[in-house]
């Protein structure tokens, strides 16, 4: 069966309301995509942000009148600001095989390897990470996660307890689980994120070793490894509690900065930690630093 689709720009502040017209009006899918271009960052956990020109696509089933649709929109949304309306014919297609021919398995270091669960892994002998795209931000595809999934691999795992400070998919958490580390405690405030992390440890035989929690549930014993995937702004905010979660002599590593902010992500933590040289991608820059050791009192 075909398919009709019609798409409608409009802004960050109406995108969801215009979703929702079309949604009452019988689409049976909307996507959102970027109409200006505009560099959406890796978003801090919970939150789902839009572009400020957001392109908004609703299919709908053949016989249904597009021209009616848009009208019945404007009718709605009187004086709601959209733009460059669109109609065309989608032919139908094996949706999933689409998807799964665009997902390939990806390498970082010699060692690792993150491969969709529908193909065999291209190196059976190396460490392979199962993991299919799914509603939780992490699969390996952005620089921030290739640069800290590379930086996991070139580290000495082996017996130590990890904290992924939001976990998204849980991507960096089952890495290190399966590059050595005993285990790991997976944080974050969407719930969404934390379900993706079970049912992604459960497909790589690691759930009795990863704990999911939220921030606040954490118990007070740090960790040796600490690794914060989000975003400049909540890495500084949250400076005090992450470096609280680093043991003494431990590492940290810090990602999701533009190289424009790694100045001022790395002076919120200069207190506690003495930083590695950075890593830079493609205008990301992930920081590593280990934490002073505990000195000793005097008696």
């Amino acid at each position: 069966m075909d398919w009709q689709q019609i798409s409608v720009v409009t802004s960050e502040a109406t995108c969801e309301t215009v979703a929702e017209a079309l949604s009452g009006l019988g689409a049976v899918s909307i996507s959102f995509s970027d109409a200006e271009d505009q560099p959406l960052y890796v978003p801090p956990p919970g939150s789902h942000p839009v572009w400020n020109k957001t392109a908004i696509r609703a299919l709908f089933e053949k016989p249904v009148s597009l021209e009616t649709v848009r009208e019945s929109v404007l009718q709605q949304l009187p004086g709601t600001a959209t733009e460059n309306w669109q109609k065309e014919v989608i032919a139908d297609r094996v949706w999933e095989r689409e998807w799964m021919d665009q997902f390939k398995p990806m390498q970082f270091s010699e060692r690792l390897w993150v491969c969709p669960s529908h193909l065999p892994p291209p190196n059976p002998d190396a460490v392979n990470l199962y993991l299919d795209p799914g509603l939780a931000f992490g699969t390996g595809t952005h620089p921030t996660t290739e640069l800290c999934l590379e930086r996991l691999a070139s580290e000495n795992l082996d017996g130590l307890r990890i904290i992924d400070y939001g976990c998204g998919s849980g991507i960096l958490a089952i890495a290190a689980i399966l590059l050595g580390a005993k285990q790991a405690v997976a944080l974050d405030i969407d719930e969404q994120a934390l379900s993706a992390t079970v049912e992604n440890a459960i497909r790589n035989g690691v759930e009795s070793r990863i704990s999911c929690r939220r921030p606040g549930e954490i118990d007070d014993q740090p960790s040796e490894l600490v690794i914060a995937n989000i975003l400049a702004n909540p890495l500084q905010e949250l400076a005090s509690t992450i470096s609280g979660l680093v043991q003494p002599g431990g590492k940290l590593i810090l990602s999701g900065i533009l190289k424009e902010q790694a100045d001022e992500v790395r002076k919120a933590y200069l207190e506690d930690f003495v930083f590695f040289p950075p890593a830079l991608r493609e205008g990301w820059v992930l920081l590593a630093g280990r934490k002073a050791p505990e000195r000793k009192k005097r008696t």
